[in-house]
């Protein structure tokens, strides 16, 4: 079995850490090259078994690019990220490292991620990140709002709402402040609908394992109250999108062993007039100069592409970005810098892979440091209203074939990301948009029959 040289060795006997708790079951947990979470229901006397040597999985079979030919895809847990599940306490959902052939698969995304993470600290980077997912409440069939009375035409922070859905809000709350993440604000917003829910940073991959639990709990919580939680980017044409605002910094080491933020400095240039150390300035510079090449994996569905560079919403504003240009706290820009030694990438939506946007942005932002990038000038007016103003502000891709074209062209970027991963991710989605392609639309029929 291959020897993991990415993450230290658990000292978590999984056998042992479930009898104490009254684990009955363990989910043995992946996420796919789409972003679906597979698992494998395993009871507490198989987790040792599996712990040695990995629950297997038929690859063609759980997401990934392989055929039936493969031998099996033995998912390796990582008993560090072991999560007793709050609302079941005798399962434990736990994340996994996938192996093929007795070598880690690069196509598989928490893998990705993980070689940026070892990437990074030959550096002597250690990145942690906080999130903003963003859902939409609906009906059971997905087509109108959950709560039929909230129709403000500006419902952000809206109290009634709050209250209506407290009880759904309420209960996730509970279950990460049990987790210990930090839940810190909850609030409703700027769709109809539509809520966010934020919790403490953390290290990358503890973040992304949290953010793909987040989306599991939520959906789960809205099913058991006869709702459907969408973290689709659009849901609703005619109201906000679902984003999934990253906020990333650099810190001298792991956990609570971090000291000092590499992202924070205060100097007379731009970037440090914002707060931002050398490091963080050339990270920055890497964002701007892949930000088309990076958009199709912050933003990867056909849906995504109707929540970016779209017109102002029912609210009055989409929110999102239109182009690669970065500020201060000024969320009309592709990346905010509000100070305190980090930024904001606003370009994720809730469509993201938890694992595979953390590992692009890293893996741009990396390119960045490395060769210096400078961002230039902060561009302080409103993108929305004056963006015309801006010279060298590339277009963000207008959809999701365009999307992949960029990816495909930024060849640091794909060779950051790994060869086998790129191939396999491209195929898929290549896949998926000339399935989306010879779809039948009713706008097609209501203009384009009579010509």
């Amino acid at each position: 079995m291959a020897k993991d040289q990415l993450v230290q060795q658990s000292q978590i006997d999984l056998e042992s850490w479930g009898k104490d708790r009254g684990v009955k079951y363990f989910m043995v947990n992946f996420t796919d090259l789409l972003g679906a979470q597979r698992t494998k229901l395993v009871p507490l006397r198989g987790i040792a078994k599996m712990q040695e040597g990995g629950a297997g999985f038929a690859g063609f079979a759980g997401g990934l690019d392989y055929t039936p030919a493969h031998p099996d895809l033995l998912v390796m847990p990582d008993a560090d990220m072991a999560i007793q599940i709050p609302w079941q306490p005798d399962i434990a959902w736990v994340p996994g490292n996938p192996v093929m052939n007795g070598e880690y698969s690069a196509q598989a995304p928490r893998n990705v991620l993980r070689k940026q993470v070892a990437d990074a600290a030959e550096l002597g980077l250690h990145f942690k990140i906080g999130v903003e997912p963003e859902f939409s409440l609906l009906s059971p069939d997905g087509r109108s709002l959950a709560d039929e009375l909230d129709t403000k035409p500006k419902p952000c922070y809206d109290q009634q709402s709050m209250m209506r859905n407290y009880h759904i809000i309420r209960e996730i709350s509970e279950y990460m402040l049990e987790l210990g993440w930090g839940n810190y604000q909850n609030d409703h917003e700027d769709a109809n609908g539509q809520w966010e829910m934020n919790w403490d940073f953390d290290d990358v991959l503890k973040m992304a394992d949290q953010l793909s639990f987040f989306k599991f709990m939520v959906k789960y919580v809205a099913e058991k109250h006869g709702m459907r939680a969408s973290f689709m980017p659009k849901p609703l044409p005619e109201l906000t999108g679902n984003g999934l605002h990253a906020h990333i910094s650099a810190w001298d080491a792991m956990g609570d062993d971090a000291k000092t933020n590499l992202f924070a400095g205060n100097d007379d240039t731009p970037t440090g007039r914002y707060g931002l150390s050398e490091t963080g300035k050339h990270f920055l510079g890497g964002l701007l100069d892949h930000g088309s090449g990076l958009t199709v994996i912050c933003c990867p569905s056909v849906n995504s592409y109707k929540r970016i560079g779209a017109p102002a919403t029912a609210s009055g504003s989409s929110w999102a970005p239109t182009s690669i240009t970065w500020a201060g706290d000024n969320r009309t820009h592709l990346v905010r810098v509000p100070g305190g030694g980090r930024m904001e990438l606003r370009l994720p939506d809730g469509a993201a892979n938890p694992y595979l946007m953390p590992a692009v942005i890293m893996a741009a932002g990396l390119n960045g440091i490395r060769n210096k990038s400078d961002p230039g000038e902060a561009q302080e007016i409103d993108m929305y209203a004056e963006g015309h103003k801006v010279k060298n502000a590339p277009p963000l891709p207008h959809n999701m074939l365009d999307g992949l074209r960029r990816y495909e062209e930024d060849t640091v970027l794909t060779d950051a990301m790994g060869a086998e991963f790129t191939t396999a991710f491209l195929k898929k989605k290549h896949a998926e948009w000339r399935d989306y392609a010879t779809h039948f639309t009713e706008w097609e029929r209501e203009n384009t029959l009579d010509i």
